[in-house]
């Protein structure tokens, strides 16, 4: 493999999905050198039109939402309802080592693209699908989004929220590019069986499964009601109090983690400026601390310390007392993290209507190959008339599928 040359080299990937789980996936695979084609309906994918949901401007050229699920892929829009629009689609198939897509598997049925059917047509290839809720069992067919099938039903709204408050303000993506990345490590182990035997795979994840996964330390647990509590839960009933965000003084917060407690009492008594605490056994064993029922003392001593200083102060202490902390950030001061950007989580784009944005990176990093140079995501149709071109189609063909409306081709006018 030369410097230049990426990991997925020559490796095709026809990408039939929309919003974010799967075309996360496909922008994985074309980070990492694939080709891939993001087949759309005339009216593309609905990720292009979100961003007033988001607080941005509704801009097709500078669409960072699209960009950040769909860079360095490349968009062919066919009117798939049609018989001609599916044999372009089928076509695209009999060529591509992986087809990735996130449609609801009633739906792949009646358009026969399930994979029983495309099993026997193209044997090797690699057949990526994420779902909703999985495809068996009752809901099988029930649309699937992050917000219901990743953070409520997967026992993440019902749970960590503040005892007698609401729960919280869910954001989009969150759950998506989970499960996105989880298919992403699924789809590369099944390419390298395909290529070493020459057999096809199935591989597939949900919404749903993937939140059942992220939360599974804890559902386990919940196995065991007279060892823990049920959540959610009060700050103050935390059977750790170490593990709590506490305020500053400049009000934010700042999120501690120290799961061996006893081992970091000490040292964090004299961090806050309580010398007087250290040693005391009422709190200093957390097997005492939660007999006794005093883990919620514990947390407001903590409070009340906090609550002196500003973030910048405890920011320094907590450095030098080597106590595992993070300041909670809001994005604006994400977007400026230097720890962020000395590592290349973050990029600049420049677009083409002279703006400049930040981007977010794939949680990726290849040391060899490096990394992907940052295209923009396809406007709807931009490579629609090249791909039919690279796939054989004539001038004449071309043209005839453009004027009965099969196929669509981006134009500024």
């Amino acid at each position: 493999m030369s410097l230049n040359e990426k990991i997925l080299e020559s490796i095709k990937v026809v990408e039939l999905a929309n919003f974010i789980a799967a075309p996360a996936c496909g922008r994985f695979l074309a980070d990492s050198g694939a080709e891939v084609i993001k087949v759309e309906s005339l009216g593309g994918d609905a990720l292009r039109y979100t961003a007033p949901t988001e607080g941005r401007p509704l801009d097709q050229y500078e669409n960072t939402t699209f960009d950040l699920e769909n860079a360095n892929k490349r968009s062919i829009a066919l009117d798939l309802k049609n018989e001609a629009g599916k044999e372009v689609l089928f076509k695209l198939i009999s060529d591509a080592d992986i087809f990735l897509t996130n449609w609801r598997p009633g739906a792949l049925k009646r358009a026969g693209l399930d994979y029983e059917t495309l099993k026997v047509k193209y044997p090797k290839l690699v057949y990526s699908q994420i779902t909703g809720y999985g495809e068996k069992g009752p809901d099988k067919d029930l649309p699937g989004f992050d917000f219901t099938a990743f953070f409520a039903r997967g026992g993440i709204t019902g749970t960590l929220y503040e005892k007698g408050t609401v729960p919280m303000n869910v954001i989009p993506g969150l759950g998506d590019h989970q499960a996105g990345m989880f298919l992403a490590a699924g789809t590369m182990a099944a390419l390298y069986r395909a290529k070493m035997t020459g057999k096809g795979e199935k591989v597939s994840t949900g919404l749903f499964q993937s939140a059942i996964y992220t939360v599974g330390m804890m559902l386990q647990a919940a196995q065991y009601p007279d060892h823990g509590l049920q959540y959610p839960i009060n700050r103050k009933q935390t059977q750790n109090p170490f593990l709590v965000a506490q305020k500053t003084k400049d009000d934010h917060f700042i999120q501690t983690c120290m799961p061996p407690y006893d081992l970091y009492y000490d040292r964090y008594m004299k961090a806050i400026g309580r010398e007087d605490l250290i040693g005391d056994e009422r709190y200093s064993k957390i097997e005492n601390l939660t007999r006794e029922g005093r883990a919620g003392e514990m947390c407001d001593i903590v409070a009340a310390q906090l609550v002196q200083k500003d973030k910048n102060e405890w920011d320094a202490i907590f450095r030098e007392a080597d106590i595992p902390f993070a300041i909670a950030q809001t994005w604006e001061e994400l977007l400026e993290d230097e720890q962020a950007w000395a590592n290349d989580y973050l990029y600049k784009m420049k677009y083409d209507n002279g703006n400049t944005r930040t981007l977010v990176r794939l949680p990726v990093t290849f040391e060899e190959t490096g990394l992907s140079k940052y295209e923009r995501g396809p406007l709807l149709g931009e490579n629609s008339i090249d791909i039919l071109k690279e796939m054989g189609y004539s001038e004449e063909e071309i043209k005839a599928m453009e004027e009965n409306k099969l196929v669509y081709k981006w134009s500024d006018k």
